[in-house]
């Protein structure tokens, strides 16, 4: 059956969005667009196409090994579908799925956003001389070691939760946020503050999820030193589209 959508608007940038990892992260990714952007009107927003393919196969089980099946694939061709579609850049609000970047990128001409390169970027620009930052993520974020890599390529240390820590930043993940359930937020806190005493300058949401956790109790208004990479983002996005960031 031939295509009957209308393609995009001559002149005006079509983002698209690789969505559904997770469904709510993707749905405050939007709303984080839709605010941040200087508006007066319909027409002063950006254009984006989004799947929200939440049935992706989990991309931390795949990296640890729990599970046979590979999400790469199934995000190479979904950059496919939107590319078709007539995209002019590719946007992935999830920290854990760019383990499969160059899978995704290879199958494409059109480009995509890294969110972690920009958000350690980010980091850099709120600390002058920024040495260590603490990364809040999912354990397979941490094991693929993108976060590290980033850093490193910029001289960067990363400091990560010991494996106490980091069951509780998977719990508030999983079977908090991703539940639809409210997240602990003293437990949440207790682990950023465990990072910042063992060095860390600034503390990134390395997890989409995790922003959820700070727009729902407004953590970032009064924190300069906690980055959140789906608003880092989202705050690109915009840029990169040709529109302006609301101050």
């Amino acid at each position: 059956m031939t295509s009957t959508h209308p393609g995009p608007v001559p002149d005006r940038p079509l983002v698209g969005v690789i969505g559904g990892v997770g469904p709510q992260a993707t749905a405050y990714f939007l709303d984080m667009v839709v605010r941040l952007t200087r508006a007066e009107r319909d027409q002063d927003h950006l254009d984006m196409v989004v799947l929200n393919h939440a049935g992706i196969p989990d991309r931390t089980a795949y990296i640890l090994g729990s599970s046979p099946e590979d999400p790469g694939p199934v995000m190479a061709e979904d950059a496919r579908r939107l590319e078709r579609f007539g995209v002019s850049f590719l946007v992935l609000p999830c920290n854990t799925a760019h383990h499969f970047t160059d899978e995704i990128a290879a199958a494409v001409q059109v480009p995509l956003v890294n969110i972690v390169e920009e958000t350690v970027a980010e980091a850099r620009g709120r600390v002058d001389g920024l040495r260590r930052i603490g990364v809040l993520a999912t354990t397979g974020t941490a094991r693929a070691g993108v976060y590290q890599r980033a850093a490193a390529a910029v001289g960067v240390d990363c400091v990560l939760p010991d494996d106490e820590d980091q069951a509780t930043v998977m719990r508030v993940i999983y079977e908090q946020v991703k539940a639809g359930l409210p997240a602990d937020l003293p437990a949440f806190q207790g682990v950023v503050d465990r990072l910042r005493e063992r060095g860390a300058e600034v503390v990134v949401l390395g997890c989409t999820e995790l922003s959820v956790v700070a727009a729902d109790h407004d953590l970032l208004t009064a924190d300069r030193t906690l980055v959140d990479s789906l608003e880092v983002l989202a705050r690109r996005t915009i840029e990169r589209s040709g529109h302006t960031v609301r101050t």
